[in-house]
């Protein structure tokens, strides 16, 4: 019997529909600063601009040129913080090769109460606390946990893997998994028998950009699969797992496109209208 559908694409519509009411209310404004023409960030951003204009949420796109230095980026950045009428902002990654080594700089230079990406040390560390502390949290982390609660999955006890362990990912990721009372397994390029530990996960989420690197003799019957790799192909967006030949075996899965992806978007968009609501607690 094939799996159940994490159906992000239908979660995320009810994520955006619920958050209608506070931005009419709040009337919060979202800035996404891109440098360059990288066009996988073209497309990211649209997707943001179509959610912001479904919630009916201000926005703009400052879209740079590729020669922007640092300097001139980090006085956009500074402008931004300084600026009441923005709620929060985002710089769009990946940077041009010769702003990638600065991100962490440029990150840090980013008020974390506008950080609506969740990228900030602050805005992470306060994950570690508990999930009362998880106000910003990085987006697609944010848009798993609330896929997963949509089809009450239950993470209480449960035997979780992480496969990737970025800071945007995987590493959070594994923090919420944590904050919810599961048992955390992150794995990474260095891992050895990379099955042993999928073939052990009640829920299996992978984060890596290589295709199809989980396949059906590394999983359990029932396990829940939470695909979140993309990766442009001949054929198509593909995942890191194969779906195909998984869904046979697991009780859930997500698709891709169609799942995580979404989520990410609508993850953004509700942490922008919360930024909002802190601000004016703050004020």
């Amino acid at each position: 019997m094939s799996a159940l559908l994490l159906d992000g694409r239908l979660v995320a519509a009810e994520l955006l529909t619920s958050l209608q009411k506070d931005v009419a209310d709040l009337d919060p404004k979202l800035v996404v600063v891109q440098v360059g023409e990288d066009p996988a960030s073209s497309s990211y951003i649209r997707q943001k601009i179509k959610s912001c204009d479904a919630v009916k949420m201000r926005h703009q796109h400052l879209h740079l040129p590729e020669e922007t230095n640092l300097d001139d980026l980090m006085t956009i950045i500074n402008d931004l913080n300084n600026d009441d009428d923005v709620t929060g902002f985002i710089v769009q990654l990946p940077l041009p090769k010769h702003l990638n080594e600065f991100v962490p700089q440029i990150i840090r230079q980013i008020d974390p109460k506008k950080d609506v990406d969740g990228f900030s040390a602050y805005n992470i560390g306060k994950m570690f606390l508990s999930t009362e502390f998880e106000h910003l949290p990085p987006a697609t982390p944010s848009g798993v946990i609330t896929l997963l609660e949509h089809y009450d999955i239950p993470f209480e006890g449960k035997n979780v893997t992480v496969v990737g362990h970025s800071n945007t990912v995987g590493k959070p990721l594994t923090t919420m998994f944590l904050n919810r009372n599961a048992t955390v397994t992150t794995c990474n390029v260095y891992t050895k028998d990379l099955a042993h530990h999928t073939k052990d996960a009640d829920i299996l989420c992978v984060a890596v950009g290589k295709p199809n690197l989980i396949t059906a003799d590394m999983v359990k019957d029932g396990v829940v699969v939470v695909d979140i790799g993309i990766t442009k192909t001949e054929n198509g967006l593909c995942g890191d797992v194969d779906f195909e030949a998984v869904k046979e075996k697991a009780y859930a899965i997500s698709p891709v496109p169609g799942g995580v992806g979404p989520m990410t978007v609508a993850s953004l968009i509700r942490n922008c209208v919360r930024a909002k609501k802190r601000q004016l607690e703050l004020s």
